[in-house]
């Protein structure tokens, strides 16, 4: 695997999607599986794919985990549905899976308060069979500007992603243009300005899109960068992205935020999925 310039690397900060790596431990040995490999920052989707509000004793586990290990939570999904699965979010999706959603979000803003987490992740979710496309955007605004106050609450800021067609065919969010639309009604809708793009390389070139143009763009509106190679969403110099590019591109429009590292180590170990990133380069700046 093809290691990065070190000018591509020494100026970010990474952290470790622990829904995507290292899954091949339970999820309350990931945190200490990550620090082991170097990294001090993660970031993970909804954990609890089955409930929107798990019992206290589940989130004090995680939490003391991420303590235990070292590590910093920068990113964390609201409730979603079945993610991995069937599900691209649950906030558009009208009955149980909106109230689900609901009952989530005081949750999660309150445990990303307890651990120190700034990011909170909203996924819109897929068009559903039936209903009325307009019903679901204004259901989508009603959900968003709540997640919003809620993350303006704890300090945190709020994340609209971009998902690809081709793998999500019914998520309707599928161009870096549809999510930024998404972010400016949230802000316009609420008046705090806490919503963000969260930019993730690998959706957009899936979707064919100039990503270099969508830095250009968006970075001043990006609150969280993601990136995997393409083809194969698999470690950096496993396809043929210029990640290394698009890095510097980011940094030399202004992001200097994180970049979260989701994508599937292969068949291996996913420790043995870093070859690209030196040690040095993997601690939280």
């Amino acid at each position: 695997m093809a290691r990065f310039p070190e000018g591509a690397v020494t100026d970010q900060r990474f952290d470790v999607n622990l829904s995507i790596l290292f899954t091949e431990y339970p999820l309350l040995e990931r945190p200490a599986a990550a620090a082991a490999a170097g990294f001090t920052a993660v970031e993970l989707w909804w954990p609890w794919t089955g409930t929107p509000t798990p019992d206290r004793s589940e989130l004090d586990g995680l939490r003391e985990a991420l303590s235990d290990a070292g590590t910093q939570l920068v990113g964390l999904n609201f409730y979603a549905g079945k993610l991995p699965g069937p599900d691209r979010g649950a906030l558009s999706v009208p009955g149980e899976e909106s109230e689900r959603f609901r009952a989530n979000i005081d949750v999660a803003a309150d445990f990303a308060e307890s651990v120190g987490c700034k990011a909170l992740n909203a996924l819109y979710g897929n068009r559903i069979e039936g209903a009325d496309p307009a019903v679901q955007d204004a259901l989508a605004l009603e959900n968003l500007a709540l997640a919003a106050r809620a993350a303006d609450r704890v300090g945190a800021i709020l994340l609209i992603e971009t998902l690809n067609k081709p793998e999500s065919p019914r998520y309707p969010l599928v161009s870096a243009r549809s999510a930024i639309e998404v972010v400016d009604k949230v802000n316009a809708a609420t008046g705090l300005g806490n919503a963000k793009f969260l930019l993730d390389i690998y959706h957009l070139s899936m979707n064919g899109e100039d990503v270099s143009e969508d830095i250009a763009a968006y970075a001043g509106k990006t609150g969280h960068v993601q990136i995997a190679d393409n083809p194969g969403r698999g470690a950096p110099g496993t396809g043929s992205l210029p990640l290394a590019r698009h890095l510097e591109e980011l940094r030399t429009a202004g992001y200097d935020g994180w970049v979260g590292l989701e994508y599937k180590p292969g068949d291996r170990p996913s420790a043995g999925a870093f070859d690209w990133l030196p040690a040095d380069a993997r601690a939280a700046r």
